[in-house]
């Protein structure tokens, strides 16, 4: 729709009948300008008018309405969605306790800076104080002042004339450093209220975009010494590195330093890349914690914030007066005092530069070699505790060996999302797929003006392993795989998960099949809180809470109409064609029956409690 004027037939009218736009159409049509194609949310009567204006986009080929099973799932699905698409995630809810059911997706979503919309719905104003039906203004259940706590920006809307300068507020923040979540509260009778006169959706898209020129030249000067310098440089990718990993890699290259990875940025690499060492963090690699206790006299560490899981419980190692952070993010440029040098800017920018100026004269004098690439695969089975579980036999199936099967049979473009818990740590350390990207590491050295066009727009939602660190909801990858399928036709997806996190969430694999989306939903099962339960036996806790029914998932999918299967040990999963059901127009269910007494590396975890060695 090009102008809010353009004639709209109301739902089940006939085609000449004219609908009066509202201010929820004025909100569908400014999502559509700026390029979403799903919002995800429940319906309620507080909301309403945001579908009606969602059919009737729907039906013109704008945004479309995706109806999650739980609120919780909705802001899941925008999550994955914005993760995947790199723009603005988009969840609704009606009043009340649909407000509430968001909050812990939005926190999740606010904790790891994801850019999201939220809208939720309120009763008529004129009821407000009145105990209307789930009220939640500042005179019924305040969810607004809920929000404040996990919002970029927090506002309810109380005239038809502020909408679209509030609307505007909300999309800038969600999209720009620090990123993450706002919320509008809109009470219905303002949803339905006549757009104001002259008012036209609006195009946010170039105010939307991150400038490329944002950088602190001279502590890029600065960086550029120390790096010429240095002998033994280390980098260390973080999670907010996506659009950059490519100029990363190609500075690593260009200067010939290792590079470790957080557990939350090992998606961005390569893992047969000759410079990778491993996964730092939970989950990780004794390789990673070797070469960086090697004490480098040069730390790089690019796009995170040295949170407890991607600091290693944060180990001297890395927070020590060699590092130099380099990050767009002055709240994570914060958590690294100790620093021998901070530079604020744009990752992408940061390192263009630098490449630019070493290139014409890099001499390589680092003491690290890289690996050499035939031996790519033994490099990576040693940096694996127990390797050989990868290719065990035994049944029940080993999760190392479901691990491995799952990287060696999944076609390359696969995004992978792991869930809280064992399912996030064995992925960490165990998959590894086969990867077909290019090293840019061994592309033609390029400067100026063709670099970018050169190393390629990776954008910070490029990942093939997507997991949650700082927050870490259970069931958060159920709703992020729909999100991310739904924005991404041409990649398969694979959502690991446990049997826990499933009984949870597991109700939104019905919106994967509504929608006919290829995910392949992979449940760990050993009728176990899994990381409870090691993490009792592993602190000499009580054996307490950790138990789960014996759950048939895949007789579960069945009565939902999907196509389920039990794996109980390698010859089981040998016989299922994984490609074929990832060509598949809906999801399938794998009910894997791991071996429960394999203990996940989850040791950084242990220590940090203060029960691990």
């Amino acid at each position: 729709m090009d102008s809010l004027n353009a004639a709209v037939p109301r739902s089940g009218a006939d085609s000449s009948a004219l609908h009066t736009p509202e201010a929820a159409d004025f909100i569908v049509s400014c999502l559509e300008k700026i390029g979403i194609e799903y919002v995800f949310g429940v319906p309620g009567g507080a909301i309403e008018p945001l579908y009606n204006a969602l059919a009737r986009s729907g039906r013109r080929g704008g945004p479309r309405a995706v109806v999650a099973r739980h609120e919780a799932g909705a802001a899941f699905m925008a999550d994955g969605y914005a993760r995947e698409t790199g723009k603005i995630g988009v969840c609704i809810a009606t009043s009340g306790p649909g407000t509430t059911n968001l909050i812990t997706g939005v926190a999740c979503a606010y904790d790891n800076g994801i850019p999201m919309l939220v809208i939720t719905g309120q009763p008529p104003i004129h009821s407000f104080g009145k105990r209307a039906l789930q009220e939640s203004s500042c005179t019924g259940i305040n969810t607004v002042g809920m929000l404040r706590h996990c919002t970029r920006y927090n506002s309810l809307v109380s005239h038809p004339e502020q909408l679209h300068i509030k609307l505007f507020n909300a999309l800038m923040h969600a999209s720009q450093m620090p990123m993450g979540p706002s919320h509008l509260s809109i009470p219905v009778d303002i949803l339905r209220s006549a757009v104001p006169t002259g008012s036209q959706p609006h195009d946010f898209s170039l105010l939307l975009r991150t400038p490329s020129a944002l950088v602190d030249l001279p502590a890029v000067e600065a960086l550029q010494a120390l790096l010429q310098r240095a002998q033994r440089p280390v980098f260390l990718v973080g999670d907010g590195c996506g659009e950059a990993t490519a100029a990363i890699l190609k500075l690593a290259h260009l200067v010939q330093a290792p590079f470790v990875t957080t557990p939350d940025g090992k998606g961005f690499v390569n893992p047969r890349h000759p410079g990778y060492r491993g996964v730092f963090g939970f989950g990780g690699h004794a390789s990673a914690e070797a070469l960086l206790r090697s004490e480098p006299d040069l730390l790089l560490a690019f796009g995170t914030g040295f949170g407890e899981f991607s600091s290693g419980g944060w180990s001297q190692s890395v927070l020590n007066s060699r590092l130099v952070h380099v990050d767009s993010s002055d709240e994570n440029l914060m958590r690294s005092p100790m620093a021998r040098l901070h530079v604020r800017g744009r990752i992408l920018t940061v390192c263009e530069q630098l490449i630019e100026r070493m290139a014409p004269h890099s001499l390589v004098t680092n003491v690290y070699p890289f690996r050499d690439r035939k031996a790519e695969q033994q490099d990576l089975d040693a940096m694996l505790d127990q390797p050989h579980k990868l290719r065990s036999d035994a049944a029940p199936i080993k999760p190392q060996r479901l691990m491995h099967e799952l990287s060696r049979r999944c076609p390359p473009n696969t995004r992978f999302v792991a869930d809280a818990g064992n399912s996030a740590a064995w992925a960490v350390h165990c998959l590894n797929p086969q990867d077909r990207r290019a090293d840019p590491g061994s592309r033609a050295r390029t400067t100026g003006p063709s670099l970018r066009s050169s190393l390629g727009e990776r954008r910070r939602h490029a990942s093939w392993l997507r997991v949650t660190m700082d927050f870490a909801p259970m069931g958060w990858a159920i709703g992020a795989a729909v999100g991310i399928a739904s924005a991404n036709h041409q990649c398969p997806v694979v959502c690991i998960t446990g049997d826990g996190s499933y009984l949870m969430n597991g109700q939104e694999i019905t919106v994967a099949a509504a929608l006919g989306l290829p995910v392949l939903f992979v449940v760990l099962n050993d009728g176990a809180l899994g990381m409870v339960k090691h993490g009792q036996r592993l602190a000499g806790a009580e054996p307490i809470g950790f138990e789960l029914p014996q759950v048939d998932y895949a007789a579960i999918a069945h009565a939902m109409g999907i196509p389920g299967y039990v794996v109980r040990s390698p010859a089981d999963l040998a016989a299922l064609d994984i490609e074929a059901m990832l060509r598949w127009p809906g999801p399938t269910m794998l009910d894997v029956r791991i071996d429960g007494e394999e203990v996940p590396p989850m040791n950084l975890r242990m220590r940090t409690l203060g029960t691990g060695v």
